[in-house]
């Protein structure tokens, strides 16, 4: 494993962060035999940063962590990441509560980084400098309750630089991969972070998976030609760990190959270690990418839950991989299977939205939710095939 500071006086950081967003579930909870399994796998491979926040899944993400931690006893091994939910603070007291209550759900009496979670602007920072965060964190940070501070960040370049500026950051969380160079903090942002001396975690190195397992036909061809027979997740992570203003890297993983594989990239990618052949792949693949895509969703869920009970990501990531892998009746169908409740769940269809707007707010990407629902909705529903799904979903109720 690789390991890299995140700022100059702390510990060493393992080049691949593990992401506790996107546990592995089942039943609608998370699979916690799996989780740990997956887990332990990547800690004995030397990663030993563990980044969580107060709303993933739930709040149950940083109590399976501290559970994690807890049973193999290495909590003096590991680094944990947690965020203060910005978001929800509208009281001085609630900064302290959101912080109690986290220490509480990860069983320590320490985080390690702390994040200010999701900032867009410098409103927000200021918001949270009126209710007291500035003497809250020097409080934390001289009992030892909060060794390093930063904060993640999704907005507008210029809003991320305002930030970054305005206090002495320990490190920063930005959205960064070869489809997003320009936007929200982007590459400019990246330098400026590196410049100052200020740590950058990257979140969001495969787009929520766009850029792994869902590569479209013609990505796959690229790199098919290449004598490097690597996958689009390798390439995709190797991008990003090429940089060396990059510190970690945090990756989603929930499933073992997947684990194994972003840990080899890991191991053998150092600082500007990519050739310029390399580089020119990732330009071919880019290229695809930008024709294909029809909505820059990364599936971050901060859209959600849709109070119309909208599957908002679902139907975006559908909607893509409609253009990513042709125009697929199985796509189709398992939207429109989704939209009439065929499956056993609630109808979640994009013909739900009613415009509310509330998802728009919430959304990193500035993405127009409902008009692109509207044209996903027009895109993948079929008349014939709803009608005859529901149908079927009547049929198929159990008899009293």
């Amino acid at each position: 494993m690789q390991y890299r500071k995140l700022t100059p006086d702390g510990p060493d950081i393992s080049l691949l962060g593990y992401g506790c967003m996107r546990f592995p579930s089942k039943g609608g909870s998370i699979d916690k035999v799996i989780a740990f399994e997956q887990m332990k796998y990547a800690f004995d491979r030397g990663v030993n940063y563990y980044d969580t926040a107060f709303p993933y899944h739930g709040g149950k993400s940083e109590v399976v962590l501290g559970e994690f931690v807890k049973k193999f006893d290495i909590r003096h091994k590991v680094h944990i990441a947690d965020k203060l939910p910005a978001f929800l603070v509208n009281k001085p007291e609630q900064i302290e509560g959101f912080f109690n209550t986290q220490l509480q759900r990860l069983d320590t009496d320490y985080i390690d980084f702390y994040l200010m979670h999701a900032l867009s602007c410098l409103e927000d920072w200021e918001k949270l400098k009126s209710l007291g965060i500035l003497e809250f964190i020097d409080d934390k940070k001289q009992s030892g309750a909060i060794r390093f501070i930063g904060f993640s960040f999704h907005g507008k370049p210029q809003e991320f630089i305002k930030i970054l500026e305005d206090y002495e950051w320990d490190f920063c969380q930005i959205q960064y991969n070869y489809l997003d160079e320009h936007n929200q903090a982007g590459t400019a942002g990246l330098k400026r972070a590196y410049e100052k001396g200020v740590g950058v975690v990257v979140m969001e190195p495969l787009r929520g998976g766009a850029l792994a397992a869902k590569a479209p036909d013609k990505v796959k061809q690229i790199l098919a030609e290449n004598h490097e027979q690597f996958s689009s997740a390798y390439w995709a992570l190797r991008f990003v760990m090429n940089r060396k203003e990059v510190g970690t890297v945090l990756s989603g993983m929930n499933v073992l190959n997947h684990i194994k594989e972003n840990i080899h990239v890991a191991k053998k990618t150092l600082p500007n270690s990519m050739t310029d052949e390399q580089l020119k792949v990732i330009n071919q693949i880019k290229k695809v990418y930008r024709e294909l895509m029809k909505v820059p969703c990364t599936g971050c869920n901060y859209c959600m839950p849709c109070p119309f009970g909208v599957d908002i990501p679902g139907t975006f990531s559908d909607y893509n991989s409609k253009y990513f892998f042709g125009n697929s009746m199985l796509t189709r169908v398992m939207y429109i299977g989704r939209s009439v409740g065929f499956f056993g769940e609630k109808k979640s269809g994009a013909d739900l939205c009613v415009s509310c707007g509330k998802c728009v707010k919430q959304c990193p990407q500035y993405i127009p939710i409902p008009s692109k629902l509207k044209e996903a909705h027009k895109e993948l529903d079929n008349p014939i095939i709803s009608g005859s799904m529901t149908i079927a979903k009547k049929f198929m109720k159990p008899k009293n």
